[in-house]
Parts: C-alpha cells; sequence; structure tokens
C-alpha cells in the first residue's frame, strides 16, 4: 500500500502520519499539494517534523508530488486501486473494503477533506462510520484506524 497525503496543512500531523506508515508497513509517502514533508524549501531537516515523525522520515520512502491528478494518473497506470478515506455518499464502511494487493490510500486535507475532483478519479471511498456529534477525527487518527485496518 502507498498513501497520499494531498493538501495536509499540519507538520505535526504528516508526522505522526510517518510514524503510523512506518510502524504498519507503508510501501511509501507520496506528499502532494502543499502538504509538508521532512525537508524545509531549503533541504534542511525540519526539527518539527522530525519530533513529530521520530525518524519515521527516515525508515519510509517518501516523495513529493505537487500536481496530485498526475500522480493519481501515474499510479492507477501502474494498477493501483486509488482509494480515498472520506466521508461520501458514495462511501463504504472500511470495515468492509478489502483492498487488492496493490492500493493507493488518499488522505486529504484537515479541513476540507478530499476533494470533489479527486473523489472522482478514486476506485472506492471508505469512512469511519461516527456516532458522536463532532463527525470527524483528527486525520492522523483516522488515517492510524484506517492503515491498522486495512493492512492487518
Amino acid at each position: 500500500m502507498v498513501l497520499i497525503l494531498h493538501n495536509l496543512r499540519s507538520v505535526l500531523n504528516v508526522g505522526a502520519i510517518f510514524r503510523t506508515a512506518d510502524a504498519v508497513g507503508v510501501e511509501k509517502i507520496y506528499l502532494a499539494g502543499f502538504t509538508p514533508g521532512p525537508l524545509d524549501r531549503f533541504g534542511r531537516v525540519r526539527k518539527d517534523f522530525h519530533k513529530a515523525a521520530l525518524g519515521a522520515e527516515n525508515s519510509v520512502p517518501w516523495e513529493s508530488m505537487p500536481d496530485i491528478f498526475a500522480l493519481l494518473k501515474k499510479l492507477k497506470a501502474e494498477g493501483y486501486q486509488l482509494t480515498a478515506l472520506e466521508q461520501n455518499k458514495r462511501a463504504i464502511d472500511y470495515k468492509k473494503f478489502n483492498p487488492n494487493k496493490k492500493c493507493a490510500l488518499v488522505i486529504g486535507n484537515e479541513v476540507e477533506g478530499v476533494s470533489k475532483e479527486v473523489l472522482k478519479m478514486c476506485d472506492k471511498i471508505i469512512e469511519i462510520p461516527m456516532q458522536g456529534k463532532k463527525e470527524s477525527l483528527n486525520v492522523s487518527v483516522a488515517t492510524g484506524i484506517a492503515l491498522f485496518r486495512l493492512l492487518d
């Protein structure tokens, strides 16, 4: 499984996702759009990122891909099943989803989620059912829940 983080804002969320990705054995993380990475714009190690990732940025391969649409087309051509984690009328319960051997999980912005344009390109949309009043989880928590279930 590969992970696509699209337009995440928080360095701390991205760092936490790197730690979880390392724990479950994600093959690669793609940082799409303006998602922050382990290095700043001058190529220096970000201390805030490292503090959250605890070195997972060195054990999980990653790549910055600003154009998510080009990335999705590339992965689709390589046989990946494009799957978004998002609340949507097309979404199925994440517990009922069995990914094929090559799955690309798309995670969206902390506020806006996965964009409609990106959702249109996805083969599947999965969601974590909510019972509380907030109807959402922190993006790093939701990603962790999904990854541990899908890679179990």
